[in-house]
């Protein structure tokens, strides 16, 4: 008889596609269905942290022990000599695994508990003997050779990693919205790539040469965004010593837009002693200072010196740099992760960022949406991030305080409020009215502001950033401006005057008439 009866396989098939897909896109949701059937328990669409919660959900639960009955099961008929073909050997791999990091979920989150306790130290991993008995009973079966012939250590390294990476996203990308959900899809992709089968097995050791680009307007948490990718890289098992190295302190923050080009070129590429006046002593740059598995964050990458723009290029094609004032080439071993709130493409028509700098910054790219994108897609999402902000800023959750703020932005600002500074003017508009009651936001108004609503909506649209709901709600706005009538834009649209009516964005209109007014 074959490995797996009808049922079994029609299980291990999913589980074999659920163990490799991205947990935040909807595929999840899909392949927990098809796997569990009527056991499935709808935990809403978007996985996000929520105040209370953690990442523990029901249906994994479940999936965990259904694949223990299974793997049980069929290592029992292996050792039996049961036939099995290829196909059904690898889907009984990935059973295993998928049974195998569950099993050890806690474990791996109480080390990372650890790390976060103990930063700067290895971190020991006790249950590393406990795991390797797992391993070797269920995946080195007397008599026959596993197809894909997995290694223990590098196992264990990939399910810390991808614990890790779960953890870092989960914590630092908030909100149940769609643009949140699709934020932290495009986060673990950043990290995984989209086959993470082929991540794997050679993917792995490369992923540092892969420079990431994440673009959007400030405020929208693309340091946080750039801070997981960072310390969610691969790290080997030593396996001898039984630990981890330390990943808390390999992440470099730079915020190019802060500092004098001289400074920058001496935090990046370091400096010998008399380089230029003040520099008395040697300095270690960043760029060295990075060990492999680090991460180099250059934030405001568009701000960047065209001079500078070019040292980096060369670090960007073939890894290595000088200190300023010698001509010894270092070599650089870790990744770089960039950040921009600038229209690049504008940039690059107007001269002031070289295109092969770009082609080289861009081999990942994705954008983080705006806040407004958010609360547009999930108004109800404002509730939960007020809680989150008032924790970090209190240090506790007061259900009082967070109502207080929410009801104060609801009188004030209105429920279109655009949010132009994003999560960082929220949390100042927290801070604002736990200290004095209100907050007063700045005017839109200014040399650079009248442009903006129509530029923002060509940049989102030309990025694929907006879904159909909301691009028809911008249009609608802005033909409504122009022509000034329901009932004319109505007409140029083809639509009804109520739809148009009711489609119109209010916070973007009072944008484009302030723009018209100034």
């Amino acid at each position: 008889m074959p490995l797996f009866d009808d049922v079994d396989r029609r299980f291990a098939e999913a589980i074999s596609r659920l163990s490799y897909c991205n947990p935040f896109l909807p595929q999840r949701l899909h392949l927990e269905r098809e796997a569990l059937g009527d056991a499935f328990c709808d935990e809403g669409p978007v996985w996000s942290k929520r105040i209370h919660m953690d990442d523990r959900r029901k249906n994994i639960e479940r999936l965990y022990d259904c694949t223990e009955k299974l793997a049980v099961k069929t290592r029992q008929r292996l050792e039996a000599g049961e036939p099995a073909t290829e196909r059904h050997l690898i889907l009984y791999e990935d059973v295993v695994l998928y049974w195998l990091y569950h099993r050890y979920r806690e474990h791996l989150r109480r080390s990372l508990e650890d790390a976060a306790r103990s930063p700067g130290k290895p971190l020991k991993a006790n249950y590393w003997s406990d795991y390797r008995r797992d391993f070797e009973s269920c995946l080195r079966i007397s008599g026959r050779t596993m197809p894909t012939g997995h290694d223990p250590g590098h196992i264990f390294a990939c399910f810390f990693q991808l614990r890790r990476a779960f953890q870092h996203i989960f914590e630092y990308v908030l909100g149940s919205s769609m643009p949140a959900a699709r934020l932290r899809a495009a986060v673990w992709q950043s990290i995984f790539t989209h086959d993470m089968r082929r991540y794997r097995r050679t993917l792995y050791r490369r992923m540092g040469d892969f420079t990431t680009l994440v673009t959007g307007p400030t405020g929208t948490g693309k340091e946080l965004v750039a801070r997981a990718i960072g310390l969610s890289r691969y790290i080997p098992f030593n396996e001898k010593q039984q630990q981890f190295d330390d990943f808390a302190g390999t992440f470099f923050p730079l915020n190019l837009s802060a500092l004098s080009p001289t400074l920058i070129e001496s935090e990046l590429f370091g400096h010998c002693r008399g380089a230029f006046t003040g520099a008395v002593a040697d300095r270690v740059g960043w760029l060295e200072a990075c060990p492999l598995l680090g991460t180099v964050f250059l934030d405001e990458i568009g701000e960047l010196d065209a001079a500078l723009q070019v040292k980096l290029l060369r670090v960007l094609q073939s890894r290595t740099f000088q200190r300023s004032g010698e001509t010894q080439d270092r070599r650089f071993a870790g990744k770089i992760i960039a950040a921009t709130n600038r229209n690049l493409a504008e940039e690059l028509q107007a001269g002031r960022f070289r295109d092969d700098f770009y082609y080289r910054l861009c081999s990942d790219q994705f954008a983080a949406p705006t806040l407004r994108e958010q609360l547009t897609d999930s108004p109800d999402d404002l509730r939960s991030l007020i809680l989150f902000m008032v924790e970090r800023i209190v240090g506790e959750d007061d259900s009082e305080l967070a109502a207080e703020v929410e009801v104060w932005i609801h009188d004030h600002l209105g429920p279109t409020y655009p949010w132009p500074g994003n999560m960082r003017e929220l949390e100042q508009c927290v801070r604002n009215v736990l200290i004095r009651g209100r907050y007063d936001p700045l005017p839109r108004r200014g040399a650079h502001a009248p442009a903006e609503p129509y530029r923002e909506l060509v940049e989102q649209a030309a990025a694929g950033a907006l879904t159909a709901d909301e691009l028809l709600a911008r249009y609608c706005t802005l033909v409504y401006v122009q022509t000034g009538s329901y009932e004319q834009a109505a007409r140029r649209l083809g639509l009804d005057r109520r739809t148009v009516k009711a489609k119109v964005d209010e916070g973007l209109l009072r944008q484009m008439q302030d723009q018209n007014s100034s």
